[in-house]
């Protein structure tokens, strides 16, 4: 009973510490991961903590859940929308950027190691895949909002490489320990059944799942534990049945979380919760698995594998894949630099120590210093990157404060409360005056906690509750006229613009008043117009059109459309370095 007591303890007060260790890092701006693995590096036997932690194989099974588990929420989170804007750019980064890395990793690792190619292609398939749990806290930690299909490429991308990654390494492992070689044709069989498989199951799940959801009469806090349940039954299952689980769960994540699910709202905070509690655990059982003194031997040649793979592999990986694809180069630059390694190259790194192959612990004392390099390099710089490359968009004000109240899932409205403050647009204004999309309608007004009908509230007062209904893909129509508009959106080091003009605003009247050099043909079109012939058909908010010595900024897009523009009459000159590399591929 002392055992198991001294057990719950220790796992309490890890998970304590990661939070407040969390806490700390957002102060100093220090990578919440970074944080995660020093706190069990401390704890472990080199460390103040002492503890005496060496089991890969709990370590690995407790990954696999963490990784899962973390996998289906980023899934779950991840907007349709944003799927078909980056599927195709992400998938090559996932499959092509992966395989590229991988191979041209090794080429360094020969070199850095002094071994052989089988030795240097495993290294390289290890810290190959860049990693969901890295890239969609980074992301979101600083509250960085990114252009929409850069960002989407990014978080697609870290969830679904992780696959890739993870069968070309079992397949080298298998391989390696075998003593033999294996055909191309027998790679690729392997890696369609896998991925077809997972494909296949992943898409089926995450619809079981979401009608599982909507189907079955449960307590209002089962709803949340029953998806847990199905997904990693599923990722087991998959696994099981020769497929990439992993790849399961991500899709099943997508699938469900784009369908209309009871108690969503619920569902949505356990799991974030989940995810997070599933970050810290794997990222301090990892720092307490590695020992500080065994990285000094190699600490030398795979500092420069993790250097050669930040400023050589992943740009050269990130530019071949994107050829395809419209990207700036000021974007593509970004990508190249958000390539962060975290939990999954360790992860990866114990498959040839459960493997038994030889020099399996160096394979996981490389990925471990590979992990801190990106870490600390990447991970502290990434938000200056952004806003020195100009690829910070506004953040819209915060969500209206939803009710979640359970409707009936198969129904196509949602439930929206809003605050009316004394900067609110609709404050002292009529009912009437509401201009409500398709579908919208006033409910009541809480006003002095006293439930006012909506035929007889006479106008909007600060302090009211608005309860309205509205479908959800509406609801950001609503936003506009209860948000007050926000001074932070505009103060952030983001020039959206020294004057606004409408979407409608014809190019003649930019021409006429700024001295513009809007050709005869251009002059009667609208300013949406004129920006999308230029900025192609994948426009988001954040984009920029040097035009004429001024910059005109997209501010906002409404149903695809561009509703309003920012002019910049003395733009901030390109960083040098990228005048250099513009000129280049000129």
């Amino acid at each position: 009973m002392g055992q198991a007591d001294h057990f719950i303890l220790i796992l309490g007060g890890l998970v304590l510490l990661g939070i407040l260790a969390g806490v700390l890092s957002s102060r100093i701006g220090a990578p919440l991961l970074l944080v995660f693995l020093g706190v069990g590096m401390l704890l472990g036997e080199d460390g103040p903590g002492g503890l005496q932690f060496g089991n890969f194989r709990t370590t690995y099974v407790v990954g696999s859940v963490a990784l899962a588990i973390i996998l289906f929420d980023g899934g779950f989170r991840t907007p349709m929308s944003a799927v078909r804007m980056a599927w195709a750019p992400a998938t090559m980064l996932a499959t092509v950027g992966v395989v590229v890395t991988a191979v041209v990793t090794a080429g360094f690792a020969m070199l850095a190691f002094d071994i052989d190619m089988s030795q240097a292609l495993l290294i390289g398939t290890i810290v190959a895949s860049t990693d969901a749990a890295a890239v969609f806290l980074l992301l979101h930690q600083h509250g960085m909002e990114l252009r929409k299909r850069l960002s989407a490429t990014l978080e697609i991308e870290s969830g679904a490489n992780d696959p890739m990654a993870i069968f070309l390494t079992i397949t080298l492992v298998t391989i390696i320990a075998a003593g033999g070689t294996a055909s191309p044709f027998e790679i690729f069989q392997g890696f369609a059944r896998q991925f077809l498989t997972g494909a296949v199951a992943g898409v089926a799940g995450g619809y079981l799942i979401s009608r599982s959801i909507n189907k079955l009469e449960l307590a209002a806090g089962l709803y949340p534990v029953f998806t847990v349940a199905a997904a990693l039954a599923l990722f087991g299952l998959t696994q099981l049945i020769g497929g990439s689980g992993f790849l399961a769960v991500y899709l099943a994540g997508i699938v469900a979380g784009n369908r209309r699910l009871r108690a969503r709202k619920l569902i949505g905070r356990f799991h974030d919760g989940m995810a997070w509690i599933s970050q810290i655990l794997m990222f301090v059982m990892l720092g307490l698995l590695v020992t500080p003194t065994n990285l000094l031997k190699d600490i030398v040649p795979s500092t420069l594998v993790a250097l050669a793979l930040v400023f050589i592999v992943r740009p050269l990986a990130v530019f071949l894949s994107l050829i395809p694809f419209r990207f700036r180069l000021r974007e593509r630059i970004f990508i190249a630099w958000v390539g962060l390694r975290g939990a999954v190259p360790i992860f990866l790194a114990m498959i040839p120590v459960l493997g038994g192959l030889p020099h399996s612990l160096q394979y996981f004392n490389v990925a471990f210093l590979v992990v801190i390099v990106s870490l600390v390099l990447q991970g502290w710089t990434v938000p200056w990157l952004a806003r020195r490359l100009r690829l910070q968009v506004p953040p819209r004000p915060e969500p209206s404060s939803r009710l979640d109240l359970d409707l009936l899932a198969s129904g196509d409205s949602d439930i929206i409360a809003y605050r009316v403050t004394d900067k609110s647009p609709i404050a002292h204004k009529k009912p009437g005056t509401l201009t409500l999309p398709t579908g919208a309608h006033v409910l009541a007004v809480l006003r002095d906690e006293q439930v006012v009908a909506a035929d007889k509230a006479d106008h909007f007062m600060p302090g009211d509750l608005a309860l309205m209904i509205s479908p959800p893909e509406q609801a950001f129509k609503l936003d506009r006229q209860f948000v007050p508009p926000t001074a932070e959106r505009y103060l952030l080091g983001i020039n959206v613009g020294d004057f606004a003009f409408a979407g409608t605003t014809p190019m003649k009247l930019l021409a006429d008043a700024y001295g513009l050099p809007v050709i005869e043909a251009d002059r009667e079109k609208k300013l949406s117009r004129f920006l999308r012939e230029r900025l192609g058909s994948k426009i988001g908010e954040g984009d920029v059109l040097a035009f004429g010595g001024t910059e005109l900024v997209v501010r906002e897009l409404i149903d695809g459309e561009v509703s309003q523009v920012g002019l910049v009459l003395e733009p901030e000159p390109p960083l040098p370095i990228l005048s250099r590399l513009r000129g280049m591929f000129r």
